[in-house]
């Protein structure tokens, strides 16, 4: 029987981490002795895609992201983390910001390796009138680029939202994370072309008191990942490609659990074997 996934003729899904420069995962990942500068194209030889975070922190420069586009091989993905300019620091200023980050992403959009750009709100961005209208002015900014949504406060899961992000083309992020009051949980909800899953473990101990490595200091078992299986083939249904990356970065244990979850899609026919 053939199998429509390793055709193409089925709906993508690209499985990796959030972030992957970490000197914790030099042994538990990365051989021993590995170097920082060799960490990238380490990675691309495992998954087809990454999530970067030095985005939040610098505005990306053109010259930084022609060089991972160089180290990386055709077919390899980025989705980069908005500026945080755009979504927590919120200046006078924020309109010249946009156009900072659209320009240093430039090199990445020809080059045609951009998968998305996600807009991750604090856990301070109600659900406002204000905050629906910034929301609002920033996707329009960002227009024709492949945005993605995370929101933090479980207010923001409404059908007016998704509708509205269904009208602009934006899709919505779905997350995995402790089960806390006012935290979301997951959704298979799709509203762009996008599917879009951030696995952030389940720490709830110091998910409020950690600090940005401790906080995510969670390896998901095996039913854990399995349960996500059904919510997979959910999200599937209407979306061309999905997207699914570990931020459980402690000690290499969001590398193991991409590569377990691969499998396990693997075993189900979801993706070509691996």
């Amino acid at each position: 029987m053939s199998d429509p996934v390793a055709e193409g003729k089925g709906p993508r899904i690209l499985v990796g981490t959030s972030g992957y420069s970490y000197e914790d995962w030099v042994g538990p990942f990365y051989p021993p002795g590995t170097t920082r500068r060799d960490f990238l194209a380490l990675y691309a030889r495992e998954f087809p895609i990454v999530e970067l975070n030095f985005s939040y922190y610098q505005q990306p420069e053109p010259r930084m992201l022609e060089r991972m586009v160089a180290q990386t091989p055709p077919g390899f993905t980025f989705a980069l983390k908005a500026h945080r300019s755009m979504t927590h620091e919120i200046t006078e200023s924020w309109e010249k910001d946009i156009d900072t980050f659209r320009g240093g992403i430039r090199p990445m959009v020809e080059a045609g390796r951009l998968s998305a750009v996600l807009l991750q709100f604090p856990h301070g961005f109600r659900y406002t009138p204000e905050s629906r209208s910034r929301l609002a002015a920033l996707c329009g900014k960002l227009e024709g680029l492949p945005l993605a949504v995370e929101f933090r406060r479980s207010e923001w899961m409404k059908e007016q939202v998704f509708e509205g992000l269904r009208q602009r083309g934006v899709s919505l992020v779905s997350v995995d994370e402790p089960d806390l009051p006012r935290l979301l949980r997951p959704t298979t909800v799709t509203t762009g072309s996008l599917g879009y899953v951030r696995f952030h473990g389940r720490n709830k101990e110091q998910w409020w008191t950690g600090d940005n490595a401790s906080r995510y200091n969670y390896l998901y078992n095996k039913d854990e990942l399995d349960d996500w299986v059904q919510r997979v083939r959910q999200i599937m249904e209407g979306v061309p490609l999905l997207l699914l990356f570990f931020n459980n970065h402690w000690r290499g244990n969001a590398a193991q659990n991409a590569r377990e979850m691969r499998r396990l899609l693997a075993e189900r026919g979801l993706i070509s074997q691996v």
